[in-house]
């Protein structure tokens, strides 16, 4: 895996977590039919940063929910355990992000 290659053993789990959410994100919600997703994990120097690219419109943003909802809470864990996060433009599309830093 990259972030064995890299070195990285703190902060796995949250890495880990937010690559799974971000990704769920992209197919639910970021994906037309036909269309696919990039997944790149980065390093720079301390940081480690997680982009899930995909195709499709909207903004992504942490919604408020209904605690006994069954989903809806992507976003809320990416904010909990990653450092920043965010969302850039993409031609078609959009990329989210999330960022640890502090990594070995």
């Amino acid at each position: 895996m990259t972030l064995d290659a890299w070195g990285v053993t703190s902060r796995r789990d949250d890495v880990l977590l937010c690559v799974s959410e971000l990704a769920t994100n992209a197919v639910l919600h970021g994906v037309p039919p036909g269309r696919g997703y990039r997944l790149r994990l980065l390093r720079f120097e301390d940081v480690v940063r997680v982009e899930v690219h995909d195709s499709g419109d909207g903004r992504p943003r942490v919604a408020d929910r209904d605690v006994a909802a069954e989903r809806g809470r992507g976003l809320l864990l990416v904010t909990a355990v990653a450092d920043r996060w965010g969302v850039g433009p993409r031609s078609p599309g959009k990329i989210v992000w999330c960022e640890f830093t502090q990594m070995p």
